[in-house]
């Protein structure tokens, strides 16, 4: 943003320089070219002034005085110069031949006619536009002589590019001193908006403690800081109520759930009839699946509301663990657990205790839909920058559209078991989030479901 901004305002200058500019450029153009005009009618008055007396006397084909002096005003201008009698042939003229008839140049014969004449034309002689003066030269009222003065219209090119220079060197001048202006102003700008973003940012990844600057920047900004604060209290305030209302409604229920369950349990000790003694089975599975989702619930809540840390863990040790908690279920069940990869995998970053519980409600998913006979293996991944725990079940599989629905709180698939609570996965997603990771399920090529831990790896 900043160098986009920068981009505009000094397109914005160059766009004045050019519009003011152009025109200056040709009136630079018409100034030099009616200056060299001037200069030239002047000398050429004052040359006829010191030739009239010898060319009355008709010795001004022979002054060497007259002639060196027109040499070097020649020499010295980068000018020609020819004087010519009331014949209109030259008598002075070290650029011509003498003798040389000028009757054929329209300003000679102008001059003569007793009027001063300027302008251009194209020189056959030299090939390119030249500039004139012509002048009659005045003896009383009667004319003796002309005397023409030209110059290259390249000489008016050469003074204009010379001014041309200098005018570059204000433009660039100028161009730099609006660079420094724009990035000065443009850092004004965008300074509290990179401040902004990179505190919204912080607040969208969890660091709901972030502020941003109210009094930094101009008003719009400001604004827009102190109503981005007053959005972050609220959204506090609300996740707050929120997490709060979880976690008392939980603990509240845990205590008449459980006197539920043992009524229950006392109940079906005394019953002896099959068909009541079916329904109370079914009704104590179903406050014991409530008390998980209670527990779930709990969980989740506290790990909304947490502010702990990510720590570094060592996997082996917590997955090896894990891996001997859960075997002597799979074993009853006619399930292999199978830990493969290295055995003393790096360390990652993970909140306390969160590794335990995701591997536990992975496991428990797993063993949930793996038939007899089949594997459930634990491995573990290495990349560059994280550690990819894998925990892969030879179940049914879930659909593409089921895998991504999967994590949200409750949802359970149609054909799951109805002992599931809907928040095991949701807990998963919940601490890997919380560790600077994510969990995801992928399909497993030899069926069934790969669910997927991925932590960053601990600083060395």
């Amino acid at each position: 943003m900043r160098l986009r901004l920068v981009g505009v305002l000094v397109a914005v200058v160059l766009a004045i320089l050019v519009v003011q500019d152009l025109p200056l450029v040709s009136h630079l153009h018409d100034v030099e070219r009616d200056r060299l005009v001037t200069r030239l009618e002047r000398d050429a008055f004052v040359l006829a002034g010191r030739v009239e007396e010898a060319l009355e006397n008709d010795l001004a084909a022979s002054d060497i005085v007259l002639t060196g002096l027109v040499q070097r005003y020649e020499a010295t201008e980068g000018v020609s110069v020819v004087v010519v009698d009331d014949a209109a042939v030259a008598v002075i003229g070290p650029s011509f031949d003498p003798a040389e008839d000028f009757s054929n140049r329209p300003e000679i014969m102008q001059a003569l006619s007793g009027a001063p004449v300027t302008g251009e034309r194209q020189s056959v002689t030299l090939g390119e536009p030249l500039f004139f003066v012509a002048v009659p030269i005045l003896s009383g009222d009667a004319t003796i002589g002309a005397i023409r003065i030209t110059a290259p219209a390249s000489a008016v090119t050469s003074e204009v590019n010379s001014r041309l220079i200098g005018l570059a060197l204000v433009v660039g001048v100028a161009i730099l001193l609006a660079v420094g202006a724009a990035l000065v102003f443009a850092g004004a700008v965008v300074r509290p908006v990179e401040q902004l973003t990179r505190v919204t940012k912080a607040f969208a990844n969890g660091d709901r403690s972030q502020r941003a600057d109210p009094n930094d920047g101009p008003p719009e900004l400001r604004s827009l800081a102190q109503s981005f604060n007053t959005m972050a209290v609220q959204v506090n305030q609300l996740l707050d109520r929120q997490r709060a209302f979880a976690g008392t409604a939980s603990h509240q229920l845990r205590t008449p759930l459980t006197a539920l369950r043992i009524r229950l349990e006392s109940l079906a000790e005394t019953h002896t009839n099959e068909r009541d003694a079916e329904h109370l089975a079914a009704a104590i599975a179903e406050t014991e699946r409530l008390g998980r989702m209670i527990e779930g619930l709990l969980v989740l809540s506290s790990v909304d509301a947490s502010s702990i840390q990510p720590e570094p863990l060592h996997l082996g040790p917590t997955i090896q663990e894990r891996a001997e908690t859960w075997t002597p279920l799979a074993e009853e069940q006619g399930v292999t657990l199978t830990v493969t990869g290295r055995a003393q995998p790096p360390a990652v970053m993970v909140v306390p205790t969160g590794l335990d519980q995701m591997i536990d409600n992975l496991i428990d998913n797993a063993l949930e839909v793996s038939p007899n006979g089949s594997t459930i293996e634990i491995r573990v991944d290495e990349h560059p920058d994280r550690v990819d725990v894998h925990v892969i079940d030879q179940g049914p599989g879930l659909p593409a559209e089921e895998r991504q629905q999967a994590f949200d709180r409750f949802w359970r698939s149609p054909s799951a078991a109805s002992g599931g609570t809907g928040l095991g996965l949701s807990i998963v997603r919940q601490l890997a989030d919380a560790s600077g990771g994510s969990a995801r399920l992928d399909d497993n090529p030899d069926g069934g479901i790969d669910a997927v831990i991925s932590l960053p790896r601990a600083p060395r």
